[in-house]
Protein backbone atom coordinates (compact mmCIF):
# COMPACT_ATOMS: atom_id res chain seq x y z
CA UNK A 1 0.00 0.00 0.00
CA UNK A 2 1.81 3.29 -1.18
CA UNK A 3 1.42 6.65 0.59
CA UNK A 4 2.08 9.86 -0.99
CA UNK A 5 1.70 12.69 1.78
CA UNK A 6 1.25 16.70 0.74
CA UNK A 7 1.29 19.56 2.61
CA UNK A 8 -1.30 22.18 1.78
CA UNK A 9 -0.14 25.55 2.07
CA UNK A 10 2.91 26.42 -0.53
CA UNK A 11 2.41 23.00 -1.99
CA UNK A 12 -1.33 22.38 -3.18
CA UNK A 13 -2.97 25.79 -2.35
CA UNK A 14 -1.31 29.36 -3.00
CA UNK A 15 -2.27 31.24 0.00
CA UNK A 16 0.44 33.53 -0.02
CA UNK A 17 -1.88 36.58 -0.29
CA UNK A 18 -4.39 35.89 3.02
CA UNK A 19 -1.61 34.56 5.50
CA UNK A 20 0.89 37.19 5.20
CA UNK A 21 -2.13 39.60 4.73
CA UNK A 22 -3.63 38.06 8.24
CA UNK A 23 0.11 38.43 9.23
CA UNK A 24 0.66 42.18 9.15
CA UNK A 25 -2.44 43.00 10.46
CA UNK A 26 -2.28 40.93 13.35
CA UNK A 27 1.14 42.70 14.41
CA UNK A 28 -0.64 46.02 13.45
CA UNK A 29 -3.47 45.47 16.20
CA UNK A 30 -0.75 44.23 18.62
CA UNK A 31 2.01 47.10 17.76
CA UNK A 32 4.30 44.89 16.74
CA UNK A 33 6.61 45.41 13.35
CA UNK A 34 6.41 42.67 11.08
CA UNK A 35 9.91 41.64 9.36
CA UNK A 36 8.74 41.17 6.17
CA UNK A 37 7.80 39.22 3.16
CA UNK A 38 10.67 36.45 3.60
CA UNK A 39 10.27 36.22 7.24
CA UNK A 40 6.18 35.59 7.23
CA UNK A 41 6.64 32.99 3.95
CA UNK A 42 9.46 31.09 6.42
CA UNK A 43 7.74 30.04 8.86
CA UNK A 44 4.77 28.56 6.66
CA UNK A 45 4.24 25.03 7.63
CA UNK A 46 4.69 25.08 11.58
CA UNK A 47 1.80 25.04 13.98
CA UNK A 48 0.47 28.33 14.10
CA UNK A 49 1.75 29.54 17.73
CA UNK A 50 5.27 28.88 16.75
CA UNK A 51 4.98 30.33 13.53
CA UNK A 52 3.98 33.38 14.96
CA UNK A 53 6.40 33.43 17.97
CA UNK A 54 9.15 32.91 14.98
CA UNK A 55 7.82 35.44 13.32
CA UNK A 56 7.85 37.99 16.16
CA UNK A 57 11.21 36.78 17.42
CA UNK A 58 9.91 35.64 20.67
CA UNK A 59 11.31 32.64 22.79
CA UNK A 60 7.82 31.44 23.66
CA UNK A 61 4.44 31.38 22.22
CA UNK A 62 2.01 34.27 22.48
CA UNK A 63 -1.32 33.99 23.32
CA UNK A 64 -2.61 37.37 22.18
CA UNK A 65 -0.62 37.25 19.39
CA UNK A 66 -2.26 34.04 18.34
CA UNK A 67 -5.79 34.54 19.03
CA UNK A 68 -5.10 38.22 17.59
CA UNK A 69 -4.10 36.06 14.37
CA UNK A 70 -6.75 33.77 14.37
CA UNK A 71 -9.84 36.34 14.26
CA UNK A 72 -7.92 38.17 11.91
CA UNK A 73 -7.67 35.45 9.97
CA UNK A 74 -11.34 34.26 9.92
CA UNK A 75 -12.21 37.95 9.05
CA UNK A 76 -10.18 38.04 5.95
CA UNK A 77 -11.83 34.23 5.10
CA UNK A 78 -14.95 35.80 5.10
CA UNK A 79 -13.85 39.25 3.04
CA UNK A 80 -12.21 36.23 0.66
CA UNK A 81 -15.60 35.52 -0.62
CA UNK A 82 -16.04 38.77 -2.36
CA UNK A 83 -12.24 40.39 -2.73
CA UNK A 84 -10.14 38.33 -5.02
CA UNK A 85 -7.35 39.53 -3.63
CA UNK A 86 -7.51 37.39 -0.78
CA UNK A 87 -8.26 34.25 -2.77
CA UNK A 88 -6.38 31.13 -2.21
CA UNK A 89 -6.23 28.81 -5.67
CA UNK A 90 -4.20 25.93 -6.39
CA UNK A 91 -0.85 25.82 -7.88
CA UNK A 92 -1.01 24.98 -11.83
CA UNK A 93 -1.32 21.22 -12.43
CA UNK A 94 -2.71 20.38 -8.68
CA UNK A 95 -6.50 19.14 -9.29
CA UNK A 96 -5.04 17.68 -12.19
CA UNK A 97 -2.35 15.83 -10.43
CA UNK A 98 -4.79 14.85 -7.47
CA UNK A 99 -7.05 13.20 -9.91
CA UNK A 100 -4.79 10.87 -11.77
CA UNK A 101 -2.99 10.03 -8.25
CA UNK A 102 -6.22 9.15 -6.72
CA UNK A 103 -7.18 6.73 -9.76
CA UNK A 104 -4.18 4.58 -9.28
CA UNK A 105 -4.19 1.50 -7.92
CA UNK A 106 -2.90 0.95 -4.41
CA UNK A 107 -1.97 4.16 -4.18
CA UNK A 108 -3.25 6.28 -1.14
CA UNK A 109 -2.84 9.72 -0.58
CA UNK A 110 -2.82 12.07 2.79
CA UNK A 111 -2.18 15.23 3.91
CA UNK A 112 -0.21 16.87 6.69
CA UNK A 113 -0.24 20.29 7.16
CA UNK A 114 0.60 22.78 9.99
CA UNK A 115 -3.30 24.32 9.45
CA UNK A 116 -5.81 23.47 12.64
CA UNK A 117 -7.95 21.21 11.92
CA UNK A 118 -10.74 23.76 11.20
CA UNK A 119 -8.70 24.63 8.33
CA UNK A 120 -7.90 21.79 7.10
CA UNK A 121 -11.35 20.44 6.62
CA UNK A 122 -12.09 23.84 5.20
CA UNK A 123 -9.49 23.64 2.40
CA UNK A 124 -10.49 20.00 1.66
CA UNK A 125 -14.26 21.03 1.44
CA UNK A 126 -13.72 24.02 -0.49
CA UNK A 127 -11.85 22.34 -3.37
CA UNK A 128 -14.14 18.52 -2.99
CA UNK A 129 -11.34 16.79 -1.62
CA UNK A 130 -13.23 14.72 0.73
CA UNK A 131 -12.87 11.65 -0.95
CA UNK A 132 -9.23 12.29 -2.16
CA UNK A 133 -7.86 11.47 0.73
CA UNK A 134 -7.22 8.41 3.60
CA UNK A 135 -5.33 10.39 5.99
CA UNK A 136 -5.42 13.65 7.11
CA UNK A 137 -2.71 14.99 9.63
CA UNK A 138 -3.01 18.48 11.55
CA UNK A 139 -1.77 20.83 14.04
CA UNK A 140 -4.64 19.56 16.52
CA UNK A 141 -3.59 15.92 15.73
CA UNK A 142 0.35 16.25 16.30
CA UNK A 143 3.37 17.63 17.16
CA UNK A 144 4.26 20.41 14.80
CA UNK A 145 6.47 19.98 11.98
CA UNK A 146 9.60 19.01 11.56
CA UNK A 147 8.85 16.99 14.23
CA UNK A 148 7.56 12.92 12.29
CA UNK A 149 4.40 12.86 14.35
CA UNK A 150 1.77 13.88 11.47
CA UNK A 151 4.03 11.53 8.65
CA UNK A 152 3.91 8.60 11.76
CA UNK A 153 0.63 8.95 12.62
CA UNK A 154 -0.76 9.04 8.48
CA UNK A 155 1.51 5.49 7.90
CA UNK A 156 0.01 3.89 10.76
CA UNK A 157 -3.66 5.33 10.13
CA UNK A 158 -3.24 3.55 6.20
CA UNK A 159 -0.79 0.79 7.04
CA UNK A 160 1.82 2.17 4.80
CA UNK A 161 5.39 1.37 5.28
CA UNK A 162 8.59 4.53 4.93
CA UNK A 163 10.02 3.22 2.15
CA UNK A 164 7.12 3.40 0.08
CA UNK A 165 6.18 6.71 1.09
CA UNK A 166 6.32 10.11 0.20
CA UNK A 167 6.30 13.40 1.98
CA UNK A 168 5.71 16.39 -0.78
CA UNK A 169 6.26 19.93 0.89
CA UNK A 170 7.62 23.13 -0.13
CA UNK A 171 9.48 24.11 3.54
CA UNK A 172 11.78 22.84 5.28
CA UNK A 173 10.07 21.60 7.95
CA UNK A 174 8.02 19.26 5.53
CA UNK A 175 11.79 17.77 4.58
CA UNK A 176 13.25 17.47 7.62
CA UNK A 177 9.64 15.81 8.98
CA UNK A 178 10.12 13.66 5.96
CA UNK A 179 13.69 12.42 6.77
CA UNK A 180 13.10 12.26 10.51
CA UNK A 181 10.45 9.54 9.41
CA UNK A 182 12.33 7.61 7.29
CA UNK A 183 10.38 8.35 4.17
CA UNK A 184 10.82 10.13 0.60
CA UNK A 185 11.06 13.47 1.23
CA UNK A 186 10.14 15.49 -2.41
CA UNK A 187 10.25 19.38 -2.75
CA UNK A 188 8.25 21.78 -5.04
CA UNK A 189 10.22 24.45 -6.28
CA UNK A 190 7.38 26.74 -6.75
CA UNK A 191 6.28 26.99 -2.77
CA UNK A 192 7.35 29.79 -0.22
CA UNK A 193 10.98 28.58 0.56
CA UNK A 194 13.74 28.31 -1.59
CA UNK A 195 15.37 25.21 -3.37
CA UNK A 196 18.35 25.45 -2.04
CA UNK A 197 17.49 25.84 1.83
CA UNK A 198 14.82 22.49 0.51
CA UNK A 199 17.51 20.33 -0.57
CA UNK A 200 19.98 21.32 2.45
CA UNK A 201 17.05 20.03 4.92
CA UNK A 202 17.15 17.10 2.83
CA UNK A 203 14.97 16.91 -0.27
CA UNK A 204 15.82 13.66 -2.10
CA UNK A 205 13.98 15.04 -5.47
CA UNK A 206 13.04 18.66 -6.47
CA UNK A 207 9.82 19.16 -8.38
CA UNK A 208 9.39 22.12 -11.20
CA UNK A 209 5.80 21.09 -12.38
CA UNK A 210 3.05 18.70 -10.68
CA UNK A 211 3.45 15.84 -14.34
CA UNK A 212 7.05 15.35 -12.68
CA UNK A 213 5.77 13.92 -9.70
CA UNK A 214 4.08 10.68 -11.50
CA UNK A 215 7.94 10.55 -13.10
CA UNK A 216 9.50 10.05 -9.97
CA UNK A 217 6.66 7.77 -8.56
CA UNK A 218 7.00 5.73 -11.13
CA UNK A 219 11.03 5.76 -10.95
CA UNK A 220 10.28 4.57 -7.42
CA UNK A 221 8.22 1.58 -8.53
CA UNK A 222 5.64 3.06 -5.70
CA UNK A 223 2.42 2.56 -7.97
CA UNK A 224 3.72 -1.07 -8.03
CA UNK A 225 3.02 -3.61 -5.44
CA UNK A 226 6.54 -4.71 -3.65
Amino acid sequence: MDLIIFDLDGTLIDSEAIILGAQYETFARCGRVHPGREAGLGVIGLTLDIALMRVAGLTEPDDVLTQTYRDVFNGMRQQAETDPSLAEPLFPGVAELLTTLSQRPQTLLGVATGKSRRGADYAIDHHGWASLFATTQTADDAISKPHPEMILRAMAETGATPERTLMVGDSTFDMEMAVAAGVTPVAVSWGFQPVAALRAAGARHVIENCAELTGIIDRLALAEPA
